[in-house]
C-alpha cells in the first residue's frame, strides 16, 4: 500500500477524510459521501500493520500509548497538509481514520459565518462558544476566527488543541499553540487553561471543553479578564447551555447559572449540509447573550423553547434562529426544502413555511 499515492488522490478529489478498515477498500469522504478510492485493493491485516508502523514512525511513546489505551490520536504531515490521525482496533486489527487539514485556511467570509461572530472577538473578556456535532466544521470556524484576530488585533493568543491542526504564524497578534496529551505541551486541557493565567494571555482558545474541570478553568480565566473561545459537541444553542450547567452537581448549578449569565457573550451552533451545487453549506444558529437570554439562563428551570424564542426575537442584536438560517438558505437556492424540514421538529414546520414566505415577499419588494 502506497500511502503517499493515496494522499495525493485524496487531495486531488478534495476529500475531507480517509478511512482504512481491514477487508474494505480505502474509503474517501467527499462532501459527506463515502466513496471507495479509485483503483484500490481490499485492505489486508498486513496492510493495516504496515500502515500503523508507517504512521507512528517507530515512536516508542506513541506505541506504548496505543498498546495501553487501544487508541491513539496524533498528527501527521504530508507535503502542504497536516492530517489528524485516529488509530483504534477492530477484531484486534488496527483501523485508521485520517482527517485532511490544508494549511491554507478558508477566509472567514467564505465560510458563511455570520459577521456578529467576528465582531464579538473584540470583547475584552468573556466566553464565546463554537458548537456543533462531529464534522460540523467547528475547528475550521475556530481557526478562521483565530486567523482574523491575528491579522486585525494586537493580542496574545494561546491555543490548546488535540492535536494542533492549522499552524498559525504570528502577524499583528502573538500566537502560542500548544498540543494536549501525554508527552505533549500540556497533559490536559484543564491544566493548559490554568497555566494560561500565568502567561499574560489576552485570548485563550480551547479546542474542546469536554469535562467539568476544563469548564471551571475556562470560567475562571474569563472572570480573570481574558476572552475565552472554546468548542462543545452540542447540536443547538439551548443544548449548549444545558450541557454546561449539567457539568455541575445540582447544589452548584445556581451559582454556575449566574456566572454563565454574566460571562457568556455568544454561542454559535453550526451544521453542515450538502448544498444543491454539491458543496457543503454552513447552517448557523447564533445566540447573542443579552439581558433576556441572561435572565432565562438564571431561571431555576432551563427552558429550551424560551431560549429559542429569545433568539428568534433578538435578530436586531445579531442573534439568528435555526429556522431563519434554513429559510434564508432555501430562498437563496442553496439547500432544498426537504433538507430544511429535516433539520427541525414537526411542530416548527409551520414557522419555517411562514418565514420562507416572509423572506420571499421581502426579496420581491427589493
Amino acid at each position: 500500500m502506497n500511502l503517499d499515492k493515496i494522499l495525493d488522490e485524496a487531495m486531488k478529489l478534495d476529500a475531507s477524510d480517509i478511512h482504512f478498515i481491514c477487508d474494505n477498500k480505502p474509503m474517501l469522504r467527499i462532501a459527506r459521501t463515502l466513496v471507495p478510492l479509485p483503483d484500490s485493493e481490499i485492505l489486508t491485516p498486513d496492510d493495516m500493520s504496515e500502515l500503523y508502523d508507517h504512521l507512528i514512525k517507530g515512536n516508542v511513546y506513541k506505541d506504548e500509548v496505543f498498546n495501553k489505551t487501544r487508541k491513539l490520536d496524533m498528527s501527521y504531515e504530508y507535503k502542504d497538509i497536516r492530517l489528524r490521525v485516529n488509530i483504534s482496533l477492530s477484531d484486534d486489527i488496527p483501523i485508521c481514520t485520517l482527517r485532511l487539514i490544508r494549511n491554507e485556511l478558508p477566509t472567514y467570509e467564505s465560510l458563511g459565518v455570520p459577521d456578529i461572530v467576528r465582531r464579538m472577538t473584540y470583547q475584552p473578556q468573556g466566553l464565546i462558544l463554537v458548537t456543533g456535532k462531529t464534522n460540523s466544521g467547528k475547528t475550521t470556524t475556530l481557526n478562521a476566527l483565530i486567523d482574523y484576530i491575528n491579522e486585525n488585533q494586537n493580542r496574545k493568543i494561546i491555543t490548546l488543541e488535540n492535536p494542533v491542526e492549522y499552524k498559525h504564524q504570528s502577524k499583528k497578534s502573538l500566537i502560542v499553540q500548544k498540543e494536549i496529551g501525554g508527552g505533549k505541551d500540556s497533559l490536559t486541557f484543564s491544566e493548559g487553561v490554568k497555566n494560561s493565567l500565568r502567561e499574560d494571555s489576552d485570548i485563550l482558545v480551547i479546542g474542546e471543553i469536554r469535562d467539568k474541570e476544563t469548564m471551571e478553568a475556562a470560567i475562571e480565566t474569563a472572570e480573570s479578564g481574558n476572552l475565552v473561545i472554546g468548542t462543545l459537541h452540542t447540536k443547538s444553542c439551548a443544548e449548549t447551555i444545558d450541557r454546561m450547567i449539567n457539568f455541575y452537581d445540582v447544589a452548584d448549578q445556581r451559582t454556575v447559572k449566574y456566572l454563565l449569565s454574566a460571562l457568556l457573550k455568544l454561542v454559535i451552533s453550526q451544521r453542515l449540509l450538502p448544498g444543491v451545487d454539491g458543496k457543503l453549506v454552513l447552517v448557523p444558529e447564533v445566540m447573542v447573550v443579552d439581558n433576556v437570554v441572561a435572565g432565562i439562563i438564571r431561571k431555576e428551570k432551563l427552558s429550551a423553547s424560551e431560549i429559542e424564542d429569545a433568539i428568534q426575537s433578538s435578530s436586531d442584536k445579531g442573534s439568528i434562529g435555526l429556522i431563519n438560517s434554513l429559510a434564508e438558505l432555501f430562498v437563496q437556492d442553496k439547500i432544498t426544502l426537504d433538507q430544511a424540514k429535516a433539520q427541525i421538529e414537526e411542530k416548527n414546520l409551520e414557522r419555517l413555511n411562514r418565514t420562507i414566505m416572509q423572506l420571499r415577499i421581502k426579496r420581491d419588494r427589493k
